[in-house]
Parts: structure tokens; sequence; C-alpha cells
């Protein structure tokens, strides 16, 4: 990772003509009659421009491939290379006949789905069954409980009671009468009419003496337990059917079931989704970069069609190390340069800053990600370009000629053309680059000549031997 460092010269000084000044001064050893050159620039007023950066890849906003989701032949191809598309677009469709059979099931299911569907939204009918439903539950547990209740707590009229006991005694009476009588006949032949005559008496009236004494004795008392048991059961069917009826009017008398919609709705999806997978669509706008199938092509499920990539925004990610990485804000601006496009400069602003480091290769970087301002058509997805974000700008500081700087005891000087002569001045610097240096404390100001090739120690040192004169003071 390479930091750099780009100074702008300020409005506040203009642009010249670096120009060259000769001033006489005395040789040494030239007895005062030779003159001596040298070159000077002044010291001025400009700009700072601090950036850091690396090289990185253009890639388009959002990016994908598109592959084919099922076996068949391809019927049609609706696009070609370099065409916009807008999301949902279907790009390319298999031929109905070359489908599995899983597909051309999907078509009569999504059918019978919407049906569904559209019987659960529009639940009118279902809204009426079910309360009508509901009265013919509540009439038959009605009708159930007055049954129970007739079988298991009321009891026969008395005159019904007494009617049953006066027929019992007829019929007892009856039985004696048909008894004695058969008592005289049952000797007789047995094929004669007599005896034939008194059999039958006697099996009639014994037959209607055990029924008028079963019905008096059934008018008398409570009914057995089957019955009981029986009209218990009758009840409680007749209450289970209340409640459902009641449950399925709760769930239709508001509005369609949700339940119902959710179910119908999700068959439908489930077939909807088998259906698309005979066509391929675009899932969002942007231009189709590559295409790979053609009408006839036999594919199979996994075969690449199409890439799609939105260039609405032209981005760059690059790698910045951990050292540089805390001057990088969101908004900052970029200056972009491509080897591809010799000569020009491209606008950028950091969009993105990852959170976490990459880690590759063992060294701690921060991908950061750039837009391309002002794209041009002549930048691509998969160019290489080379990033400067600028990180601080510093305006209207005083600027002097790097290689004019001078290190002598420990401090930094720079010399000052003064008089003809030449003068030393400590300075302190801030930041450097591009051949010249800023001027945080000394004593320069905007215009003093720096000599930027000052005489050296030595050829000082002769100066003072030869005119017994002090250079490098005020």
């Amino acid at each position: 990772m390479k930091k750099k460092i780009y100074i702008t010269l300020g409005i506040l000084i203009a642009l010249a003509v670096i120009g060259y000044f000769t001033f006489p001064s005395i040789r040494p050893g030239s007895n005062g009659d030779a003159n001596t050159i040298y070159q000077t620039e002044p010291a001025r007023k400009g700009s700072v421009s601090v950036s850091v950066g690396d090289t990185g890849i253009v890639q388009s906003n959002q990016t994908a491939f598109l592959a084919w989701q099922t076996n068949g032949k391809v019927a049609t191809v609706n696009t070609q290379k370099g065409m916009y598309v807008e999301e949902g677009t279907v790009l390319a469709e298999l031929k109905s006949t070359s489908l599995s059979q899983n597909v051309l099931q999907a078509q009569v299911d999504l059918i019978n789905a919407q049906s569904e569907l559209d019987k659960a939204i529009n639940n009118s009918e279902a809204r009426a069954d079910a309360h009508l439903a509901v009265i013919n539950a509540q009439q038959a547990l009605d009708d159930a409980n007055k049954e129970a209740q007739s079988k298991l707590y009321q009891r026969a009229s008395q005159e019904t009671i007494d009617i049953a006991r006066a027929n019992l005694i007829e019929a007892n009476e009856a039985l004696d009468k048909a008894e004695k009588k058969w008592d005289q006949t049952k000797n007789a032949d047995a094929d004669s009419l007599i005896y034939a005559a008194g059999l039958s008496q006697y099996a009639a009236a014994r037959q209607e003496q055990q029924r008028a004494e079963y019905n008096l004795r059934y008018v008398k008392e409570l009914p057995d337990a089957l019955t009981v048991e029986e009209a218990n059961i009758e009840v409680e069917q007749a209450e289970a059917q209340l409640l459902t009826a009641k449950q399925n009017w709760e769930k239709v008398k508001d509005g369609p079931d949700p339940d119902k919609v959710l179910a119908a709705q999700v068959r439908m999806d489930i077939a909807q989704a088998t259906l698309d997978q005979a066509s391929i669509t675009a899932p969002f706008a942007g231009t189709i970069t590559r295409v790979d199938s053609k009408v006839g092509d036999l594919v199979n499920a996994g075969t690449q069609a199409f890439q799609i990539d939105d260039l609405s925004r032209l981005l760059v990610d690059v790698d910045i190390s951990e050292m540089d990485i805390s001057q990088v804000k969101i908004g900052q601006t970029v200056i972009l340069t491509f080897d591809a496009i010799q000569d020009e400069k491209f606008d950028g602003v950091v969009t993105d800053i990852a959170l976490t480091s990459s880690g590759v290769g063992g060294s701690a970087n921060f991908t950061v990600t750039v837009e391309i301002l002002d794209p041009s058509s002549h930048i691509l997805p998969g160019m290489t370009a080379a990033v400067e974000i600028t990180v601080n700008q510093l305006d209207d500081i005083l600027l002097v000629p790097s290689r004019a700087v001078r290190a002598e005891n420990d401090a930094r000087v720079v010399y000052v053309l003064k008089n003809n002569q030449p003068v030393a001045v400590e300075i302190t610097l801030g930041v450097s680059a591009d051949n010249y240096s800023q001027v945080i404390t000394g004593d320069l100001k905007a215009g003093d000549l720096i000599i930027l090739n000052p005489p050296t120690t030595q050829d000082l040192q002769n100066m003072r031997n030869s005119m017994g004169t002090t250079f490098g003071g005020g």
C-alpha cells in the first residue's frame, strides 16, 4: 500500500514560469570581479492534497449469472448482448413439449390452486352454507334433547297405566278359560279338530297375556340401561355437530378464512415456481452483458444462459491498509486513472468502508468501495483502476521547493537570496510531495526568493576566509 501526497498551487499565486535570476556576488579568490549565478524560485502559497490508495477492479452496481433450472430445448431467446431490459423481462423460454412431466403437471396444479384461492376469497357461498349448518345443528340438538327427555324422565299417564292393567286382567281371564278348555282337549287325538282348536286358543291366550303383562310393566317403569345410553349418545353427537358448525361459521362469517387463503396461495406459489423453471427472467433492470443460449440448444439444469449487469453505477473496491484506514471517510473525493484510458482522470466518491479486515496474505487490509461519478463508455467492468482517495486537504499554506531544503546542525534550512547574498533560514517542515514541502515555522513569507542551488558549507567558509564577510546571517 502506498500513500501519496499531491500539491496543487492555489489561486492566491498566479501560475508563472519559474525564472532564473542572476545576481552578482564575489566568488572566493576572484578579487571581487567575477559573478556567480543562483537559481531561485519564490516561496508561495498553495494547496496540498493528502491521498491514500491502491488499484482495484471496476465492477457493476449489481451482477447476476442466470442459468437454466430444468432440462429442455430452447424455444425462444428474446434478448441480445448489450440490450437493456427491465426487471421481470422474459429473456428465454424452453419448448413446452421438451419439459419434464413435473413441470407440465405444475400447469394443472396452478389452475386448481387458483380456483381454490378464488373460492376462499369469494366466500359468500361458504358463509351461507356455514350459517345454515349452524341452524340445522342447533335444531338437531334440540330434537335430541327432547327425545332424551321423553325416554329418560317421562312416565306414562295414570290412564294409560290403568288401561294396561285392565288389559292384563282380561288377558289373564282369557288365559284361564283357554287353559281349562285345553286341559279338556289335550288328551284327544292330535290330528283331531278338537285338539287343534284347544291348542290354538290356549297358545293365543298365552301370547296375549304375556304382551299385556309386558306392556303394563313398561308403562310403569323407567327405560332400561341400553335405552338411556342410546339417548345420551344421540345428544352428545348433536352437541359435537353443533360445535363443529359454529367453528366453521366463525372462520367465514367475517370474511375469507386466512388459513384456506394461505394454503391456496402456497400451492399456487409452488406450482408457479415449478413453471418458472421453463423460462429465464431478469431479476433486476440492467444490461445483458453475456448470452450463452441459442434457439435449439438442448440444456440441462445449471447450464449458464445469461449475465446481466446494472451499469447505472460503476464501483471499484480497493484495499486500504490498517495504517491508513482511519483516515478514510464515506463521502471523501477520489481520483481514478486507468492504464486502458490514457491521459484522463475520473472523479469518484467513497460510498462504503468495510467494518472488518479482509486479512488477505497475513496483512490487515480493509475494503473501501468507490463510486465513479463521471463514468465514460470506455470504462468497462473488469478494468483495473488506480484509486487515490483524498484524505486531507491543506489550503493556503506556505510552500518551498524540496530540492532547496538542506540539513545543517540537526536542523532544516533553506537559503534565501537577500541583498544578493544567500542567507540561511531555519524552518520546520510539514507534508512534502511532488518536489514541494510545507513550511510550518520559519522566518519566511510568500515571495522570498529560495535558492535552488545554494552554496555548500565549504563555499561559504571560503567566502568568509577570503572576504571576511559573514554569510548566513540576517
